[in-house]
């Protein structure tokens, strides 16, 4: 690995690199960092002394001896520092608070978003989280910050419709907002690229490791890792699979256009499928309507897990249609790993992932030169919150690897 050299005379990137070597490593040596980064060994030594006097690492015993002295090994330390993930969702908000290695330490599940202004929400958020701080007993000092992850657009291109007063999450300074009610640094990014992040951080995967997840909650998401750092594109959209064109002449979609995979094949086309069957509307006591979306959905795929034949068909064509969209993301991008992550897939995942497996090795265009691995994500349903903890931990710990987004501007009164 080189990429340490690509980064320039900045100690502090430089410092970050390593650091974030160690992570991925799990438990390594300064000769293996040296031989990773292609540094000196003396800069190593100085980079390490640095990060132990930080309190970031620890050494914790001795490897195989080579003919010389036995080298001590270094690994995280992992209680040194903790942060906070944040999954803002209609049904629920996830609080986690995870170690320095992304480790989940501590949770707390509330009410969801729902029909409350922005501002209730924020401040409610402040109360909970003093909460959990004094039930884990750990000092905000200790927290390097808070991450947020949350649905929608990334509007920052066009950061003057911020505001701390409005009604809608889109337009609301989320970020400005919890850092006032917190005390907190805050970062936020939608739930698929947090979903992302996290499998890359608790999964302990290197940089080189590039990979997407596919994250469904009420819609569709996509995350993209390459070289270690979350993929943005012009204004830090990337990833609105939901809206790939699946059918030209598909049913209408709220964007604008017809077809789309969400129309086709998320949580409420699901619904509004089973809800034309009586039967089966009648024996999972399904409501209707967005306020038991979820609750539905999730009749629909439990039902669909222990193999009745009528939920099975529906999840079985949702499925084929998310298959097609990630065969086109693996021809388009080359990879050779997929996650899929999010309370969508929570009971009926393993549908899905056969399906995507089947598409992939049958048709990737790539299939005779490697093959393409399809997971469920290691985070799960909270992957999300657990991401959005990893995004703190990256914003602050591995400056490195943080990936440009577009600046706020001066919020309105």
């Amino acid at each position: 690995m080189t990429g340490v050299r690509r980064l320039g005379p900045s100690f502090e990137n430089t410092r970050s690199a390593v650091l974030d070597m160690i992570r991925s490593g799990g438990t390594v040596s300064r000769i293996e960092l040296a031989e990773m980064s292609g540094l000196t060994a003396t800069s190593i030594t100085r980079i390490i002394k640095s990060l132990i006097d930080a309190g970031l690492v620890v050494e914790t015993g001795y490897g195989d001896s080579t003919g010389g002295k036995r080298p001590s090994l270094l690994e995280l330390n992992l209680q040194a520092r903790y942060a906070v993930g944040l999954s803002l969702d209609d049904a629920r908000l996830t609080y986690v608070v995870t170690d320095l290695g992304g480790n989940v330490v501590g949770q707390l599940v509330t009410p969801g978003i729902r029909q409350a202004l922005p501002s209730e929400v924020v401040a409610r958020i402040g109360e909970e989280l003093g909460r959990v701080f004094q039930e884990l007993d750990i000092p905000v000092a200790a927290v390097v910050g808070l991450g947020v992850a949350g649905a929608g657009l990334d509007i920052r291109g066009g950061a003057e419709r911020l505001s701390l007063t409005a009604d809608e999450w889109e337009s609301f300074a989320v970020q400005e907002a919890l850092e006032a009610a917190t005390g907190l640094p805050t970062v936020r990014d939608n739930d698929a690229a947090c979903a992302a992040l996290g499998q890359f951080w608790v999964g302990r995967l290197a940089a080189s490791n590039d990979f997407a997840t596919l994250y469904m909650s009420n819609g569709f998401g996509l995350g993209l890792l390459t070289d270690g750092r979350l993929s943005r594109g012009v204004s830090a959209n990337v990833g609105e699979i939901g809206h790939m064109v699946l059918e030209i002449d598909g049913p209408p979609c709220w964007c604008g256009s017809r077809g789309c995979l969400e129309m086709l094949a998320a949580p409420r086309a699901i619904v509004a499928q089973a809800m034309t069957d009586e039967g089966l509307r009648a024996e999972l006591s399904l409501a209707g309507g967005d306020a038991h979306l979820r609750h539905d959905f999730q009749a629909i795929a439990r039902a669909a897990a222990r193999g009745e034949e009528r939920s099975l068909a529906l999840i079985e064509r949702s499925a084929r249609y998310v298959a097609v969209a990630m065969l086109s993301v693996v021809n388009l991008l080359d990879l050779d790993r997929l996650y899929l992550a999010g309370p969508g897939f929570a009971d009926a995942g393993a549908v899905y992932v056969r399906h995507i497996r089947d598409a992939v090795r049958a048709l990737a265009r790539t299939r005779a030169v490697h093959g393409v691995s399809v997971e469920l994500s290691d985070p799960g349903i909270d992957a999300a919150a657990v991401g959005a903890a990893s995004l703190a931990l990256q914003y602050v710990l591995t400056p490195h690897a943080r990936s440009s987004r577009p600046a706020a501007v001066a919020l309105e009164a």
